[in-house]
C-alpha cells in the first residue's frame, strides 16, 4: 500500500507542478496534497508545525496568486476592462500559442482592452506592463512554493 501511496504522491507532486502553468489546476494546493499523501506512507515523516506551516503559506499563496495580477493592473493605471482583457488575452494565449501565448496574452488582452476603453496608448502599454509583471510575479510565486515542496519530497525520501 504504501508504494501505491508513493506513486499516487508522486504523480499528484507533478500535477502540481504543471498546475502552476495551467490555470485550471491550483499548483501549490496539488502539491501540498502530494506532500500530505507522502506523508501518509512510510517514507515520511513531516512534523505537525511543518505540514501546519506549510498548508498555510499554500493558502497564503493561494490567494495571493489571484490578488496580484489585477492588483498590477490598477497599480500601472488599468481599470477592469484591462483585468479583463488580460484575462482573455491569458486563455486565448493558452489556446492558441501555449506556453509563451499565456504570457504574450495577458499583456496584449490588457494593452486591445484598455485601448479599446480609454484611447490612450500611454496608458494602455502601462495597463499591459502591469497585468504581465502581475502574472509572471504569480506564476514564480506558485513555482517557488512548488519547487520547494518538491524538494522536501524528495528529502524526506532520501
Amino acid at each position: 500500500m504504501d508504494w501505491i501511496l508513493l506513486v499516487l504522491a508522486i504523480i499528484i507532486m507533478l500535477v502540481g507542478l504543471i498546475g502552476c502553468i495551467v490555470p485550471v489546476l491550483p499548483g501549490p494546493p496539488i502539491s501540498y496534497l502530494g506532500i500530505i499523501v507522502l506523508h501518509l506512507t512510510r517514507f515520511a515523516d513531516f512534523p505537525f508545525n511543518f505540514l501546519l506551516i506549510l498548508g498555510i503559506i499554500t493558502v497564503i499563496v493561494f490567494v495571493v496568486d489571484y490578488i496580484v495580477p489585477m492588483w498590477g493592473v490598477k497599480k500601472f493605471g488599468g481599470s477592469k476592462a484591462g483585468i479583463i482583457g488580460a484575462t482573455i488575452g491569458f486563455f486565448a494565449g493558452m489556446i492558441f500559442f501555449p506556453p509563451i501565448g499565456m504570457i504574450v496574452g495577458v499583456f496584449l488582452g490588457a494593452v486591445v482592452a484598455e485601448y479599446i476603453k480609454n484611447k490612450d496608448t500611454n496608458k494602455s502599454l502601462k495597463s499591459g506592463l502591469g497585468s504581465l509583471i502581475g502574472f509572471l510575479f504569480g506564476t514564480g510565486l506558485k513555482l517557488a512554493l512548488s519547487f520547494v515542496m518538491i524538494y522536501y519530497f524528495i528529502k524526506e525520501l532520501i
